[in-house]
């Protein structure tokens, strides 16, 4: 991983960062920076859109902080792993939780699907795009992965590139080597999808459904049962330790 200055605070902007140029704060990183890092004008901190790399970057304003000045590219953009998180939706703080831990593992987009047994069905994705950016100002993290809206299982797996692998956690597999299952897929192309389900499980013709895709890959995560959120990090550490970008895989 690239030398990094995790002391510098991260602040996402959506404005194009070239040197130079003079951004705009809006009224939360105002106050983010001014009252609650107390920073004022002439502090330093670091600034990212998701497309420029980042930036080093000076606060501006008098009584307030209210602008950056972009002084020098810290970093290049880099890109995420062509990572989808497919997951049924859970409920409040659970869902904040499950989305900031895909974030850090290196999901590049999440797609909520709703199933028979899913906890919530509306899903505030506002609040989940809030959650990704949160994330990636923290964790040094540079892209800022895409959200979807809820989609029902069925529309989802209708409207996937075929061409994509479809990594499918399922409880009711058998227990096997999982680590030794990703790799015999390590020669597949076109981007990865890894699903995870409700906490109340696939239902028969939910799981029929997905047995029947194609480039489907269905895996266990061990001999227990997991909650879902705690799924999501076994999964994705797993996908991408083995053919993600964690060890030179195909990411």
């Amino acid at each position: 991983m690239p030398s990094h200055d995790f002391s510098a605070p991260r602040l996402f902007v959506d404005a194009a960062l070239v040197q130079d140029a003079r951004v705009p704060l809006d009224r939360d990183q105002s106050n983010y920076l001014g009252n609650v890092l107390r920073l004022a004008a002439g502090a330093e901190v670091l600034a990212f859109n998701g497309r420029d790399g980042e930036w080093q970057a000076a606060i501006e304003g008098r009584k307030r902080p209210d602008g950056l000045v972009i002084l020098q590219q810290t970093r290049p953009q880099d890109r995420l792993p062509d990572l989808t998180y497919v997951f049924a939706p859970l409920k409040h703080a659970r869902l904040d939780y499950m989305v900031q831990k895909a974030i850090e593992m290196g999901a590049a987009a999440l797609q909520p699907v709703l199933t028979r047994f899913t906890q919530a069905s509306r899903v505030n994705t506002e609040r989940m795009r809030a959650n990704v950016v949160e994330a990636a100002e923290q964790c040094g993290i540079l892209s800022i992965a895409t959200v979807a809206e809820p989609v029902p299982l069925e529309r989802f797996l209708g409207q996937r590139a075929a061409g994509r692998l479809l990594i499918f956690c399922d409880e009711a597999a058998e227990v096997q080597d999982p680590v030794q299952s990703l790799q015999s897929t390590r020669e597949a192309g076109g981007g990865i999808d890894v699903l995870i389900g409700p906490e109340g499980g696939f239902a028969e013709e939910e799981r029929a459904l997905l047995l029947r895709q194609p480039k489907i890959l269905r895996l266990a995560l061990g001999p227990r049962i997991m909650r879902a959120d705690t799924a999501a990090v076994a999964a994705l550490a797993l996908v991408q330790a083995v053919l993600g970008d964690w060890g030179g895989g195909r990411g």
